[in-house]
């Protein structure tokens, strides 16, 4: 079984064992949605039922119904918080997750290699996908705004994206 990570434990709040968490979904409002979360520590994972979602900022104050002592949440601090693959959202047409590009073949409209993608930056204004060659070392990452005018085709099931880059990206 296959897992979404939604959020990460940044710390606690308060003395009664309640987590702040930095969530990794595009909607926040998500963790009201779930009965239950899973949580992955170093690769053991442990599942709570949610008591109660609260907002603080840019963060999500999480507290469950197993752990009611801070010094028992504080173990948890670097949790990442992971929900299975069927309770992930239904994505519309033309929609993908973004775990799925990671590793995700890039190349030109005219059929040239350029890497795989490495990494991706989220910015207020579009997310920017980090493309790197591994096997050719020498050439440096290109960084490609995530936006329609250069991305033209994305392929999930195939892993592989097309994009018209534009002079100066290299």
């Amino acid at each position: 079984m296959g897992y979404f990570t939604i959020g990460k434990i940044t710390g606690t709040h308060g003395i009664r064992g309640t987590f702040r968490v930095f969530p990794t979904t595009e909607d926040p409002k998500r963790f009201e949605l779930l009965k239950e979360l899973t949580f992955d520590l170093n690769g053991k994972k442990d599942v709570f039922t949610i008591q109660k979602v609260a907002y603080q900022k840019n963060m999500v104050l999480l507290t469950v119904n197993e752990i009611d002592d801070i010094n028992i949440a504080e173990k948890y601090k670097g949790a990442k918080i992971e929900i299975p693959d069927e309770k992930a959202l239904p994505l519309d047409e033309n929609e993908y997750y973004i775990r799925d590009l990671y590793d995700m073949d890039v190349y030109t409209t005219d059929g040239e290699y350029l890497g795989k993608i490495c990494d991706i930056y989220f910015s207020a204004a579009n997310d920017v996908y980090c493309v790197k060659d591994s096997e050719h070392p020498e050439k440096k990452e290109i960084l490609i705004p995530a936006v329609k005018k250069m991305i033209k085709e994305i392929n999930v099931k195939d892993k592989k994206m097309t994009v018209e880059l534009y002079e100066g990206l290299r």
